[in-house]
């Protein structure tokens, strides 16, 4: 390919301004570029909470967006995906403590599906039955929190710490904790999908089932 055809290729090329969905403003997250509307649906964009907020104590929350709109000059995502650091989980656990970790999918009330992983670290060393305790007890508030919230609320309530907030409340109960964080959270399902799947599945049962004659 000619020089001359790469540089008109480049030229052609359009840049779309990528933004952040509703409950987060609108905040621009950059600008992408195609010659293409459709080639933009799709990309993913990365960034920080820190990095929306301006807000440098942020910066440990990684946030991931997906294109699924475009308009005009503009690209539209929606929330796939909130996960914090390694360095920063490794700076949670001391020597002498323990990690207890859960992973949870739970179904919003506009039927979004979503796995939840809540991570808690104890002062000192638990044993197995009190990590079992707490692992229950982080079970049971996440799916409690997601029964009577849709997705856009639950990424609130985990992106804000509330949710983890209310874990550390209940939790500390059962043996005295450092600190409790939703480690990462992440978009499995839309509605649409869910719909889908759920079909599928009564087709199958109903293929299952022997009619007698």
């Amino acid at each position: 390919m000619s020089e001359r055809s790469v540089s008109k290729r480049a030229e052609q090329k359009r840049w779309y301004t990528v933004q952040a969905p509703e409950q987060f403003d609108r905040e621009v997250l950059g600008k992408t570029p195609a010659d293409e509307p459709d080639k933009v649906l799709g990309r993913t964009i990365e960034t920080t909470l820190g990095e929306l907020t301006n807000d440098a104590s942020e910066n440990n929350t990684k946030l991931t967006f997906k294109i699924n709109e475009v308009a005009s000059d503009s690209a539209y995502t929606e929330f796939i995906r909130h996960e914090l650091t390694r360095d920063y989980l490794r700076s949670l656990v001391r020597r002498g403590s323990s990690k207890v970790e859960a992973y949870v999918t739970v179904l919003t009330t506009d039927d979004y599906r979503v796995q939840v992983q809540p991570v808690a670290v104890t002062t000192k060393k638990a044993d197995a039955s009190q990590e079992k305790a707490i692992r229950r007890t982080m079970i049971d508030l996440v799916r409690e929190t997601a029964e009577d919230r849709t997705f856009e609320q639950l990424i609130d309530s985990v992106v804000e710490g509330r949710l983890s907030s209310a874990i550390y409340g209940e939790a500390k109960d059962i043996y005295p904790l450092r600190r409790v964080e939703i480690k990462k959270t992440t978009l499995e399902a839309r509605p649409e999908e869910v719909a889908a799947e759920e079909e599928t599945a009564v087709d199958v049962d109903e293929e299952d089932v022997d009619v007698e004659a």
